[in-house]
């Protein structure tokens, strides 16, 4: 797994990223390995150039040139290496804060028992979201009166329901006739014509 670094494209990247304000902090890390890497990439050409300049008389001097060109290499190859590495291990990391995150859904999509969804009725009726001050006085309160309140909401709502099950034969009804009488406005007409 070879690298690809292009100057050029990291740095409208982080043009982009300047301008609009923001940056991710995984992504800050990313353009820092990228930068940190690319350093020391151009460090060992630069060294690798330096040796085209180097005048060998004997063999020993070739030998001597060669072996510099050659650790020049490795060392290039190994930073490729640990940069894919780390790269590797954020893929990881990303990775499982996303596993986290999709069992934590996971668990908020679980059935729940009557008694989370008898509290979760009450909050809804009484508008509470997150814990505050009207759920210190929910605790409060005795929890028969609580049961008769959220009898009664049980009842009405079913009352409401009743009432729409006995208007549903009207409306479904209605709409019909209003679909029949908009297919007898519609013509088609032929555009070759």
């Amino acid at each position: 797994m070879n690298i690809s670094l292009n100057n050029l494209s990291t740095s409208m990247f982080s043009i982009f990223t300047q301008n609009n304000g923001y940056q991710l902090k995984s992504t800050e890390e990313k353009m820092e390995r990228i930068q940190k890497t690319q350093s020391q990439i151009d460090f060992f050409e630069g060294k690798k150039a330096e040796l085209k300049d180097m005048h060998c008389n004997t063999l020993d001097e070739i030998a001597e040139k060669l072996a510099l060109y050659n650790n020049y290499n490795d060392q290039i190859d190994a930073v490729k290496k640990q940069f894919n590495y780390e790269q590797m291990m954020h893929c990881m990391d990303e990775a499982e804060e996303l596993g986290k995150k999709i069992a934590e859904a996971a668990e908020e999509l679980e059935p729940k028992t009557a008694e989370e969804r008898r509290e979760e009725l009450v909050k809804e009726a009484l508008g509470v979201e997150d814990e505050g001050i009207l759920d210190e006085m929910l605790d409060e309160l005795p929890e028969d009166i609580l049961e008769e309140t959220l009898d009664e909401m049980l009842k009405d709502s079913q009352a409401v329901k009743e009432a729409l099950e006995e208007e549903l034969p009207e409306i479904v009804e209605q709409e019909k006739l209003t679909e029949m009488y908009l297919d007898r406005q519609y013509a088609p007409f032929d555009a070759k014509a």
